[in-house]
Protein backbone atom coordinates (compact mmCIF):
# COMPACT_ATOMS: atom_id res chain seq x y z
CA UNK A 1 0.00 0.00 0.00
CA UNK A 2 1.33 3.95 -0.66
CA UNK A 3 2.24 5.78 1.70
CA UNK A 4 -0.68 8.59 0.73
CA UNK A 5 -2.76 6.07 0.25
CA UNK A 6 -2.58 4.47 4.20
CA UNK A 7 -2.12 7.91 5.58
CA UNK A 8 -5.61 9.18 3.89
CA UNK A 9 -7.11 5.77 4.73
CA UNK A 10 -6.15 5.59 8.29
CA UNK A 11 -7.19 9.49 8.60
CA UNK A 12 -10.42 9.11 7.24
CA UNK A 13 -11.17 5.84 9.75
CA UNK A 14 -10.16 8.16 12.40
CA UNK A 15 -12.95 10.73 11.47
CA UNK A 16 -15.19 8.04 10.78
CA UNK A 17 -14.66 6.31 14.06
CA UNK A 18 -15.71 10.26 15.59
CA UNK A 19 -18.75 9.79 14.09
CA UNK A 20 -17.96 11.84 10.45
CA UNK A 21 -20.84 10.65 8.17
CA UNK A 22 -18.89 9.92 4.93
CA UNK A 23 -20.87 12.17 2.72
CA UNK A 24 -20.18 15.15 5.18
CA UNK A 25 -16.63 14.79 3.17
CA UNK A 26 -17.26 15.49 -0.16
CA UNK A 27 -16.81 19.16 0.22
CA UNK A 28 -15.89 21.25 -3.08
CA UNK A 29 -12.54 22.59 -3.37
CA UNK A 30 -11.10 24.88 -1.25
CA UNK A 31 -8.00 27.65 -1.89
CA UNK A 32 -5.43 28.10 0.70
CA UNK A 33 -2.65 31.13 0.65
CA UNK A 34 0.15 30.40 2.64
CA UNK A 35 2.86 32.04 3.30
CA UNK A 36 6.29 31.56 4.87
CA UNK A 37 8.92 33.28 6.81
CA UNK A 38 11.42 30.88 5.11
CA UNK A 39 13.39 31.61 1.32
CA UNK A 40 12.49 29.66 -1.50
CA UNK A 41 14.46 26.48 -2.07
CA UNK A 42 16.27 27.45 1.24
CA UNK A 43 17.86 23.49 2.25
CA UNK A 44 16.40 22.34 5.30
CA UNK A 45 13.55 25.33 6.60
CA UNK A 46 12.26 26.43 2.95
CA UNK A 47 12.30 22.80 1.50
CA UNK A 48 10.40 22.03 4.61
CA UNK A 49 7.66 24.15 4.08
CA UNK A 50 7.23 23.99 0.59
CA UNK A 51 6.94 20.22 0.56
CA UNK A 52 4.33 20.42 3.14
CA UNK A 53 2.21 23.10 1.17
CA UNK A 54 2.54 19.99 -1.29
CA UNK A 55 1.84 17.38 1.16
CA UNK A 56 -1.47 19.24 2.02
CA UNK A 57 -2.94 19.75 -1.34
CA UNK A 58 -1.92 15.54 -1.90
CA UNK A 59 -3.07 14.56 1.34
CA UNK A 60 -6.54 16.03 0.55
CA UNK A 61 -7.05 14.73 -2.97
CA UNK A 62 -7.38 18.45 -4.20
CA UNK A 63 -9.74 19.26 -1.77
CA UNK A 64 -7.68 21.83 -0.39
CA UNK A 65 -4.99 23.14 -3.02
CA UNK A 66 -2.78 25.21 -1.48
CA UNK A 67 -0.65 28.13 -2.94
CA UNK A 68 2.76 28.85 -1.61
CA UNK A 69 4.47 31.84 -1.44
CA UNK A 70 8.31 31.97 0.11
CA UNK A 71 9.42 35.11 2.06
CA UNK A 72 9.08 38.48 0.05
CA UNK A 73 7.02 36.79 -2.51
CA UNK A 74 3.83 37.93 -1.25
CA UNK A 75 4.55 39.45 2.11
CA UNK A 76 8.03 40.74 4.26
CA UNK A 77 8.84 37.39 5.84
CA UNK A 78 8.00 39.19 9.34
CA UNK A 79 4.89 40.69 8.05
CA UNK A 80 3.40 36.98 7.87
CA UNK A 81 1.75 36.87 11.15
CA UNK A 82 -0.64 40.08 10.51
CA UNK A 83 -1.50 38.78 6.57
CA UNK A 84 -2.74 35.72 8.22
CA UNK A 85 -4.63 37.27 11.19
CA UNK A 86 -5.88 39.65 8.77
CA UNK A 87 -7.64 37.12 6.11
CA UNK A 88 -5.38 37.94 3.79
CA UNK A 89 -3.85 34.88 3.45
CA UNK A 90 -5.02 31.41 5.48
CA UNK A 91 -1.75 30.22 6.91
CA UNK A 92 2.03 30.88 7.78
CA UNK A 93 5.07 28.53 8.46
CA UNK A 94 7.48 30.54 10.50
CA UNK A 95 8.88 30.12 14.26
CA UNK A 96 6.50 31.88 16.68
CA UNK A 97 8.67 33.26 18.98
CA UNK A 98 9.80 36.12 15.71
CA UNK A 99 5.70 37.49 17.36
CA UNK A 100 7.10 38.39 21.05
CA UNK A 101 6.94 41.47 20.26
CA UNK A 102 3.45 40.83 20.22
CA UNK A 103 3.32 39.04 23.30
CA UNK A 104 6.03 37.12 24.68
CA UNK A 105 4.63 33.85 25.42
CA UNK A 106 4.95 33.28 21.52
CA UNK A 107 8.75 32.17 22.70
CA UNK A 108 7.36 28.90 24.29
CA UNK A 109 5.91 27.85 21.16
CA UNK A 110 9.45 27.93 19.08
CA UNK A 111 11.83 27.02 21.76
CA UNK A 112 13.32 28.92 24.95
CA UNK A 113 16.58 28.59 26.45
CA UNK A 114 17.47 26.22 28.79
CA UNK A 115 14.04 24.78 27.57
CA UNK A 116 12.54 21.72 25.74
CA UNK A 117 14.60 19.38 23.14
CA UNK A 118 12.52 18.54 20.27
CA UNK A 119 10.80 15.17 21.63
CA UNK A 120 10.28 16.99 24.64
CA UNK A 121 8.20 20.07 23.47
CA UNK A 122 6.51 17.64 20.99
CA UNK A 123 5.14 15.47 24.37
CA UNK A 124 4.24 18.93 25.93
CA UNK A 125 2.19 19.77 22.66
CA UNK A 126 0.66 16.95 21.57
CA UNK A 127 -0.20 14.90 25.53
CA UNK A 128 0.27 17.69 27.81
CA UNK A 129 -1.00 20.96 27.99
CA UNK A 130 0.69 22.69 25.53
CA UNK A 131 -1.41 22.53 22.31
CA UNK A 132 -4.51 23.93 24.57
CA UNK A 133 -1.89 26.97 25.88
CA UNK A 134 -1.24 27.65 22.83
CA UNK A 135 -5.08 27.97 21.50
CA UNK A 136 -5.73 30.31 23.81
CA UNK A 137 -2.43 32.76 23.32
CA UNK A 138 -3.13 31.94 19.18
CA UNK A 139 -7.51 32.72 19.88
CA UNK A 140 -6.29 36.58 21.21
CA UNK A 141 -5.04 37.18 17.62
CA UNK A 142 -7.37 35.25 15.70
CA UNK A 143 -5.10 32.40 15.11
CA UNK A 144 -4.63 28.41 15.62
CA UNK A 145 -1.50 26.99 15.70
CA UNK A 146 -0.32 23.24 14.64
CA UNK A 147 3.24 22.18 14.84
CA UNK A 148 4.75 21.43 11.76
CA UNK A 149 8.73 20.87 11.78
CA UNK A 150 11.63 21.31 14.41
CA UNK A 151 15.55 21.35 13.96
CA UNK A 152 16.48 20.43 16.87
CA UNK A 153 18.90 21.84 19.23
CA UNK A 154 20.51 24.60 17.57
CA UNK A 155 23.86 25.35 17.23
CA UNK A 156 25.10 28.52 19.71
CA UNK A 157 25.76 30.26 16.65
CA UNK A 158 28.92 32.10 14.34
CA UNK A 159 31.23 34.99 15.72
CA UNK A 160 33.91 36.63 14.49
CA UNK A 161 35.94 36.41 17.66
CA UNK A 162 36.40 33.95 21.12
CA UNK A 163 33.70 33.98 23.43
CA UNK A 164 35.76 32.82 26.43
CA UNK A 165 34.13 34.68 29.25
CA UNK A 166 30.71 37.11 29.81
CA UNK A 167 32.52 40.00 29.28
CA UNK A 168 33.52 39.08 25.59
CA UNK A 169 30.12 39.14 24.91
CA UNK A 170 29.74 42.48 25.94
CA UNK A 171 28.94 45.18 23.36
CA UNK A 172 28.52 41.96 20.42
CA UNK A 173 26.18 43.13 17.74
CA UNK A 174 24.20 39.58 17.45
CA UNK A 175 21.51 39.01 15.40
CA UNK A 176 19.68 36.76 17.64
CA UNK A 177 15.04 36.33 18.19
CA UNK A 178 12.95 35.23 21.07
CA UNK A 179 13.67 34.89 24.34
CA UNK A 180 17.53 34.02 23.54
CA UNK A 181 17.46 37.28 22.19
CA UNK A 182 16.27 38.70 25.58
CA UNK A 183 18.82 36.80 27.69
CA UNK A 184 21.94 37.95 25.40
CA UNK A 185 20.55 41.35 25.52
CA UNK A 186 21.23 41.48 29.37
CA UNK A 187 24.86 40.00 28.86
CA UNK A 188 25.24 43.07 27.32
CA UNK A 189 24.82 42.01 23.63
CA UNK A 190 23.03 43.96 20.78
CA UNK A 191 20.35 41.65 19.66
CA UNK A 192 18.44 42.55 16.33
CA UNK A 193 15.85 40.03 14.88
CA UNK A 194 16.56 39.92 11.20
CA UNK A 195 15.20 37.45 8.65
CA UNK A 196 16.82 34.37 6.99
CA UNK A 197 17.71 36.43 4.10
CA UNK A 198 18.97 39.24 5.28
CA UNK A 199 21.69 37.40 7.64
CA UNK A 200 24.60 36.75 5.49
CA UNK A 201 24.65 40.54 4.22
CA UNK A 202 24.31 42.20 7.59
CA UNK A 203 27.33 39.86 8.57
CA UNK A 204 29.89 40.40 5.86
CA UNK A 205 28.96 43.98 6.21
CA UNK A 206 29.93 44.20 9.36
CA UNK A 207 26.37 45.24 10.54
CA UNK A 208 26.33 42.50 12.73
CA UNK A 209 29.15 40.57 14.33
CA UNK A 210 27.30 37.19 15.46
CA UNK A 211 24.69 35.44 14.37
CA UNK A 212 22.90 31.75 15.27
CA UNK A 213 20.55 30.65 12.89
CA UNK A 214 19.88 26.52 12.75
CA UNK A 215 22.35 24.22 12.63
CA UNK A 216 25.44 23.00 10.08
CA UNK A 217 22.78 21.47 7.93
CA UNK A 218 21.20 24.63 7.20
CA UNK A 219 24.19 26.98 7.66
CA UNK A 220 26.21 25.63 5.43
CA UNK A 221 24.08 26.73 2.53
CA UNK A 222 24.12 30.30 4.37
CA UNK A 223 27.65 30.53 3.78
CA UNK A 224 27.77 31.99 6.45
CA UNK A 225 31.84 30.40 7.55
CA UNK A 226 32.74 33.45 4.43
CA UNK A 227 32.21 36.31 7.38
CA UNK A 228 32.57 34.26 10.52
CA UNK A 229 35.63 32.16 11.72
CA UNK A 230 34.07 30.45 15.29
CA UNK A 231 31.08 28.15 15.19
CA UNK A 232 29.47 27.18 18.67
CA UNK A 233 27.48 23.94 19.31
CA UNK A 234 24.88 23.39 21.37
CA UNK A 235 23.22 26.88 21.93
CA UNK A 236 21.39 27.83 25.36
CA UNK A 237 18.67 29.59 23.19
CA UNK A 238 17.03 26.78 21.19
CA UNK A 239 17.42 23.19 22.39
CA UNK A 240 14.13 22.19 19.93
CA UNK A 241 13.30 24.59 17.43
CA UNK A 242 9.80 23.90 16.95
CA UNK A 243 7.95 25.35 13.83
CA UNK A 244 4.37 26.72 13.42
CA UNK A 245 1.81 26.50 11.00
CA UNK A 246 -0.39 29.44 11.83
CA UNK A 247 -3.71 29.45 10.33
CA UNK A 248 -6.98 32.08 10.49
CA UNK A 249 -8.89 31.19 13.03
CA UNK A 250 -12.06 31.64 11.46
CA UNK A 251 -10.73 30.04 8.10
CA UNK A 252 -9.78 26.72 10.37
CA UNK A 253 -13.23 26.82 11.83
CA UNK A 254 -14.77 26.42 8.51
CA UNK A 255 -13.62 23.47 8.17
CA UNK A 256 -14.74 20.20 7.69
CA UNK A 257 -13.86 17.15 10.91
CA UNK A 258 -11.85 15.48 8.12
CA UNK A 259 -10.41 18.43 6.17
CA UNK A 260 -9.21 19.23 10.16
CA UNK A 261 -7.85 15.93 10.77
CA UNK A 262 -5.84 16.21 7.06
CA UNK A 263 -3.93 19.18 7.88
CA UNK A 264 -3.36 17.64 11.19
CA UNK A 265 -1.87 14.79 10.02
CA UNK A 266 0.18 16.60 7.56
CA UNK A 267 1.66 18.99 10.28
CA UNK A 268 2.46 15.89 12.07
CA UNK A 269 4.18 14.49 9.27
CA UNK A 270 6.39 17.02 8.81
CA UNK A 271 6.99 17.64 12.45
CA UNK A 272 9.36 14.45 12.20
CA UNK A 273 9.93 14.89 8.55
CA UNK A 274 11.76 18.11 9.20
CA UNK A 275 13.46 17.02 12.58
CA UNK A 276 14.83 13.63 10.93
CA UNK A 277 16.16 15.70 8.34
CA UNK A 278 18.01 17.80 10.03
CA UNK A 279 19.53 14.88 12.34
CA UNK A 280 20.16 12.86 8.93
CA UNK A 281 22.77 15.56 7.19
CA UNK A 282 24.20 18.21 10.58
CA UNK A 283 26.89 15.58 11.10
CA UNK A 284 27.93 15.13 7.51
CA UNK A 285 27.75 19.39 6.95
CA UNK A 286 29.61 19.94 10.36
CA UNK A 287 32.48 17.90 8.68
CA UNK A 288 32.28 20.08 5.58
CA UNK A 289 32.34 22.72 7.52
CA UNK A 290 35.06 21.60 9.06
CA UNK A 291 37.28 20.02 6.39
CA UNK A 292 36.30 22.28 3.75
CA UNK A 293 36.13 25.70 4.76
CA UNK A 294 38.14 25.97 7.97
CA UNK A 295 35.94 26.61 10.22
CA UNK A 296 36.93 26.46 14.43
CA UNK A 297 34.13 24.74 16.18
CA UNK A 298 34.07 25.75 20.04
CA UNK A 299 32.42 25.33 22.67
CA UNK A 300 31.11 27.82 25.50
CA UNK A 301 32.85 27.35 28.82
CA UNK A 302 31.01 26.63 31.92
CA UNK A 303 31.31 30.13 33.00
CA UNK A 304 29.09 31.49 29.75
CA UNK A 305 26.69 28.87 30.76
CA UNK A 306 26.32 30.06 34.18
CA UNK A 307 26.00 33.93 33.07
CA UNK A 308 23.36 32.42 30.77
CA UNK A 309 21.56 30.41 33.34
CA UNK A 310 21.17 33.67 35.44
CA UNK A 311 20.20 35.80 32.75
CA UNK A 312 17.28 33.07 31.58
CA UNK A 313 16.13 33.20 34.57
CA UNK A 314 15.29 36.84 35.21
CA UNK A 315 13.81 36.43 31.57
CA UNK A 316 11.36 34.18 32.41
CA UNK A 317 10.33 36.14 35.24
CA UNK A 318 10.05 39.46 33.01
CA UNK A 319 7.68 36.88 30.60
CA UNK A 320 5.98 35.61 33.68
CA UNK A 321 5.01 39.25 35.01
CA UNK A 322 3.40 40.13 31.39
CA UNK A 323 0.04 38.93 32.10
CA UNK A 324 -2.09 36.63 33.64
CA UNK A 325 -1.70 33.89 30.21
CA UNK A 326 1.99 34.45 30.31
CA UNK A 327 2.40 33.52 33.57
CA UNK A 328 0.12 30.51 32.91
CA UNK A 329 2.06 29.30 29.99
CA UNK A 330 5.60 29.80 31.51
CA UNK A 331 4.38 27.61 34.90
CA UNK A 332 3.09 24.84 32.90
CA UNK A 333 6.21 25.11 30.56
CA UNK A 334 8.43 24.76 33.22
CA UNK A 335 6.59 22.00 35.41
CA UNK A 336 6.46 19.86 32.24
CA UNK A 337 10.16 20.58 31.57
CA UNK A 338 11.00 19.21 35.53
CA UNK A 339 8.62 16.27 35.03
CA UNK A 340 9.99 15.04 31.10
CA UNK A 341 13.60 16.33 31.70
CA UNK A 342 13.70 14.39 34.69
CA UNK A 343 12.52 11.27 33.43
CA UNK A 344 14.84 11.98 30.02
CA UNK A 345 18.03 12.77 32.47
CA UNK A 346 17.63 9.00 33.56
CA UNK A 347 16.84 6.80 31.05
CA UNK A 348 17.23 8.43 27.11
CA UNK A 349 20.27 10.96 28.12
CA UNK A 350 21.37 8.50 30.30
CA UNK A 351 21.55 5.68 27.89
CA UNK A 352 22.73 7.70 25.49
CA UNK A 353 26.07 9.14 27.58
CA UNK A 354 26.88 5.93 28.51
CA UNK A 355 26.40 3.87 24.33
CA UNK A 356 29.21 7.36 23.69
CA UNK A 357 31.41 6.21 26.71
CA UNK A 358 31.50 2.55 25.33
CA UNK A 359 31.45 3.17 21.81
CA UNK A 360 34.19 6.10 21.55
CA UNK A 361 31.75 8.44 20.49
Amino acid sequence: MERRQFLTGAALGGVAAAGLAAPAIAQSRKEMIIVSTWGRDFPGLGTSAQRLAARITELTEGRIVTQYFAAGERVGAFDSFDEVASGNAQAYIAADYYWIGKHPAWGYFTSVPFGMTNSEWNAWIKFKNGQALWDELAGEFGLKCLPCGATGTQAGGWFNKLIETPDDLKGLKMRIPGLGGSVMSKLGVSTVSLPGGQIYENLVSGAIEATEWVGPYNDYFMKLYEAAKYYYTAGMHEPGGGLSFGMNASWWGSLTEWEQAMLTAACYEELANQAEEAIANNGVYLGKLVNEHGVQVENFSDEVWDAFGEASAEVFEETADHSALASKINDDFQASLKEIGGFMKNFEIGFVNQRNRVLGL
